[in-house]
């Protein structure tokens, strides 16, 4: 089960990879496309875009380090490097995105008028394409290889794309005499960085602090008790470690079984997490009813 779990993050690292590929290249061409062009919102995407090549790269390292085994100062093992690096992206893309926004309004009240050149459009509409394909690709890897922070990374890829898009409608409504409008499409992008930034804190710190989905934890527990011996569930918990689920359980049986007895109820219940729930790690204790 470990190896299995390791190789699944090594084929992760291939979708972090493509990311950071593709946002390198994006964030040249639209941050140079952008000033020479005279497009703020041109500009500000490949700011975001370069904040999206710091996310991609923590994600790498995270998946990377996760893979390392257990060992005497880490007895759960690394699995949790995800969600670290995941947080410390948050920090930069925020503090980018406040940048972006500070700079998109101070070109509003500078009262610039001067409207992009249509090539920053054309930019635009093939970085959004570019990007769509890349959510694709990664939003099916992380399906598969069920990784919370590549789906993270895949999301993202999306709202790039859906950011591109937006500085397309700034630049287009620019060249019908709005050029206010460019500046104020950088604002919204802005803003995206930020909320994408915020999201991905929300979702980190919630696991690094044990946090979980209460629905899962009642689908557990009610697999556990359509088990043949299992009276009663007195206690579950569940926990995460990267995209490993460990589940903590208190069963009740009856007083009068045998330890064998009720260590082959124990088994059951762990075995029936594991296979129908696709849970890493099953611990029950066993009380007598």
């Amino acid at each position: 089960m470990n190896q299995e779990k390791y190789d699944q993050l090594k084929l992760g690292e291939r979708g972090a990879v493509i990311s950071i590929v593709a946002y390198i290249l994006l964030s040249l061409v639209k941050y140079l496309i952008g000033l020479s062009s005279l497009s703020e919102a041109l500009r500000a995407d490949g700011l975001n875009n370069a904040t999206d090549i710091v996310a991609s790269v923590a994600v790498l390292i995270g998946l990377r380090y996760s893979r390392k085994p257990a060992d005497d100062d880490h007895p759960y093992g690394h699995w949790k490097a995800e969600s670290i690096a995941s947080l410390v992206a948050s920090f930069i893309m925020m503090v980018v995105g406040i940048q972006v926004l500070y700079h998109a309004i101070q070109s509003i009240f500078d009262g610039k008028t001067q409207s992009p050149d249509l090539l920053s459009a054309w930019i635009g509409i093939v970085a959004a394409f570019v990007m769509y394909l890349v959510y694709r690709y990664n939003k099916k890897l992380a399906e598969k290889i069920n990784s919370q922070s590549l789906m993270a990374a895949a999301k993202d890829n999306l709202s790039d794309a859906w950011v591109s898009i937006g500085t397309v409608i700034g630049i287009m409504g620019a060249q019908f005499y709005l050029p206010w409008l460019d500046p104020l499409t950088a604002v919204l992008v802005g803003l995206l960085i930020c909320k994408t930034a915020w999201n991905i804190f929300i979702e980190a710190s919630h696991y690094l602090t044990d946090g979980f989905d209460e629905q899962l934890i009642h689908s557990y527990e009610k697999t556990v008790l359509d088990l043949p011996g299992v009276k009663g569930v007195k206690d579950i918990r569940a926990r995460k470690y990267g995209n490993n689920t460990v589940v903590d359980v208190v069963i009740l049986v009856r007083s009068t079984l045998d330890i064998k007895q009720a260590h082959d109820i124990s088994s059951e219940v762990e075995d029936e997490l594991m296979e129908k729930h696709s849970v890493y790690d099953v611990h029950v204790h066993v009380e007598p009813n």
